[in-house]
C-alpha cells in the first residue's frame, strides 16, 4: 500500500546523532574526567589503552552501554573493553575508568565484561585487564531478571588457555582484587593499593576507619607473592605487560649474547660465599631479555622468563643470596606456580641449581613444608615440556631431587666444575655415617679432625668430575659453552604439536 503522508514516521537515529555519541566517550569530551585523573596523577583509562595497543587496532565493544539504573550516567558505563593488536598480536582488553563511579563494576558493565571473556575463550586470545576500581556498585548491581554475574566465572575458564595479564594503576577492591588474583601476571605501580574490601566494607566488618593506602599497599601484596611485577607508572606498567605477552608469541631473531667468559667467575671457589643467580641469568640469557616475577616473594628461588637465541624459556634458579640456597616454603609454591604456567603455555624450563637442600628444623615444620615442597615436586614431575638443568654449586638432598635431577629425566643434565654432590650435607651425612668411629674417639679434638676426614673423603668422592664419572650428569662443561649447549640442545627438540584445548589450568598462587 502506499504512503499517503498521513502517518507518523517512526523515530530515527541520525548519523550525526551516532557520531556525536560515541564523540562523547573521548577524554576531548571530557574535561571535568580527565581533570580528576590528573589530581590522582594518573593516565585516563583511554590513554592507558591506547599506550598498550597498536595505532589505529582498538575496536571498541559496548562503548554506548550506560548504567541501568534511571537517572544515573557514566561514559561506556566505566568499563571499556575490545580487540586490539599488541605489537602486532590479537588480544582483548578491558579497562575500568575510575572516572566513572570510581570504576566500579555495574550490572551493565558485568555483562560487557562476560561478553569480552566469552570472546577471548571463543577465540582463544590474550586478555589484558586494566583494573582501577573499588568493586561492586551496589545501587546498580540488582536489576530484574539479571542472575548473578558469569564475570569471574568466565574469566577463570581462560586459566591455562590464554595468557592473561592485570594492570593495577591505582586501586583494586573487592571484583577487582579478584581479577587480579585470577590473571596469570598481575602488574602494580608501586603507589597501587589494592584489597578483597574497600573501605566502607572494611570499617562496617572490623570498625576501623582506613584509607585505601592503608589497607593494601603495593609492597604488602609484593611480599606477598600476589604482585608479579612492581614498576614505578603506567608507562612502565604498560611496557611490562607487552614485553610478558611477547614470551607467549613467536620466537624473535637471535638477541645479542653476553661475553660467556665471564660465567667461568660468577660461581665463587668458596663454596661458602653467597653470590646473586640473578647475574648467572643475565649472562646466559640474549642481552636484555630477563622479565623476573615475583621478586619479592620466596626470595629463595629465582622465577624468570627469558630468551635464548630468541626463543622463550622459563628461569628456576636457587639463590644463594637468601638463606644460603635452601628451599623454604613461598620459594617452592613460587617455584611451582611457575611450572604450571611454562607447562601450560609448553615453554621449555631451565633450571640452575645451587641448593643445600630444603629447610630443616622444628620452626620450618610449622610452614608446612612438607606439603609446599610436594607441590613443586608434583608441578616439575607432572610437566610435560623440555627440561634442561645446570648444576652451578650444591646438589644436596631432595632440594636437587626437585630442581632438575636425573629422575625428572631433563632434555640435557650439565654441572659446573664448582658443582657439589651429595644425598644430603657432606658434614651431617659423615657424622652419620662414621658415627660409631667418632663416639669410639674421646678426645674432642682428635673427633673433630676424624670428622673433618671423613667429611673431605666425601667431598672428594662427590665432585663434579667424580659424579660424572659414575654417570650422574650428562657431562661436566665450561661455564663458557654453557649457552651453547642450551641452545644446541633446544634446536634438537621437536616443534609442539598445535592444540585444540587447554593442555592444563594454572593455580592462582
Amino acid at each position: 500500500m502506499a504512503d499517503d503522508g498521513s502517518s507518523t514516521p517512526k523515530p530515527r537515529v541520525t548519523l550525526e546523532e551516532v557520531t556525536a555519541a560515541h564523540q562523547a566517550l573521548q577524554d576531548a569530551a571530557r574535561p571535568d574526567a580527565v581533570a580528576r585523573q590528573r589530581k590522582r596523577k594518573r593516565w585516563t583509562v583511554r590513554e592507558g589503552v591506547a599506550a598498550l595497543t597498536d595505532a589505529g587496532s582498538f575496536v571498541e565493544y559496548g562503548g554506548l552501554a550506560r548504567p541501568a539504573i534511571a537517572g544515573m550516567h557514566g561514559a561506556a558505563d566505566g568499563l571499556v573493553m575490545g580487540t586490539a593488536q599488541i605489537e602486532g598480536r590479537a588480544v582483548d582488553i578491558v579497562a575500568y575508568d575510575y572516572t566513572v563511579y570510581a570504576g566500579t563494576q555495574s550490572a551493565n558493565n558485568h555483562t560487557k565484561i562476560s561478553r569480552m571473556f566469552g570472546h577471548a575463550l571463543q577465540h582463544r586470545l590474550p586478555v589484558v585487564c586494566w583494573l582501577d576500581g573499588g568493586g561492586a556498585r551496589p545501587h546498580d548491581m540488582k536489576v530484574e531478571g539479571r542472575g548473578s554475574s558469569l564475570t569471574f566465572v568466565v574469566f577463570a575458564r581462560l586459566s591455562g588457555l590464554v595468557p592473561t595479564v592485570g594492570i593495577l594503576p591505582g586501586r583494586a577492591f573487592a571484583g577487582h582484587a579478584n581479577l587480579a588474583g585470577m590473571c596469570d601476571a598481575l602488574i602494580a605501580t608501586r603507589d597501587s593499593t589494592m584489597g578483597m574490601a574497600g573501605p566502607p566494607l572494611v570499617e562496617a566488618a572490623l570498625s576501623l576507619k582506613l584509607t585505601p593506602e592503608q589497607i593494601g599497599p603495593a609492597e604488602v601484596h609484593f611480599a606477598s607473592g600476589a604482585i608479579d611485577i612492581l614498576v614505578e607508572d603506567e608507562a612502565e606498567a604498560v611496557a611490562a605487560a607487552k614485553r610478558y605477552l611477547a614470551y607467549f608469541g613467536p620466537p624473535l631473531p637471535p638477541g645479542e649474547a653476553p661475553d660467556q667468559t665471564r660465567l667461568r667467575s660468577m660461581v665463587p671457589d668458596n663454596p661458602r660465599r653467597a653470590y646473586d643467580v640473578r647475574r648467572v641469568i643475565q649472562g646466559l640469557a640474549d642481552v636484555g631479555s630477563v622479565q623476573e616475577l615475583r621478586a619479592g616473594f620466596g626470595r629463595a628461588m629465582v622465577t624468570a622468563l627469558a630468551r635464548l637465541g630468541g626463543h622463550t624459556v622459563g628461569v628456576i634458579a636457587n639463590q644463594p643470596m637468601f638463606l644460603a640456597g635452601a628451599m623454604d616454603g613461598p620459594a617452592c609454591e613460587k617455584a611451582a606456580r611457575f611450572v604450571q604456567i611454562c607447562d601450560a603455555f609448553d615453554i621449555p624450563l631451565l633450571i640452575l641449581c645451587d641448593t643445600p637442600g630444603l629447610m630443616v628444623g622444628p620452626e620450618i615444620e610449622k610452614t608446612g613444608l612438607v606439603r609446599r615442597s610436594a607441590r613443586l615436586l608434583a608441578a616439575m614431575a607432572n610437566a610435560t615440556i623440555p627440561i634442561m638443568s645446570v648444576v652451578l654449586r650444591k646438589a644436596y638432598g631432595l632440594g636437587y631431587y626437585i630442581m632438575g635431577s636425573r629422575p625428572l629425566e631433563p632434555s640435557i643434565l650439565l654441572a659446573w666444575p664448582t658443582a657439589e654432590f651429595g644425598g644430603m650435607g657432606l658434614d651431617g651425612a659423615a657424622a652419620i655415617i662414621y658415627r660409631k668411629e667418632l663416639e669410639g674417639i674421646e678426645d674432642p679434638g682428635a673427633r673433630a679432625a676424624v670428622h673433618r676426614q671423613r667429611t673431605d673423603e666425601l667431598k672428594d668422592y662427590n665432585t663434579a668430575l667424580e659424579v660424572a664419572g659414575r654417570f650422574g650428569y650428562d657431562d661436566v662443561i665450561d661455564p663458557a659453552d654453557t649457552r651453547r649447549i642450551l641452545l644446541n640442545t633446544l634446536a634438537t627438540l621437536p616443534p609442539v604439536p598445535p592444540r585444540a584445548g587447554r593442555k592444563r589450568t594454572i593455580e592462582p598462587y
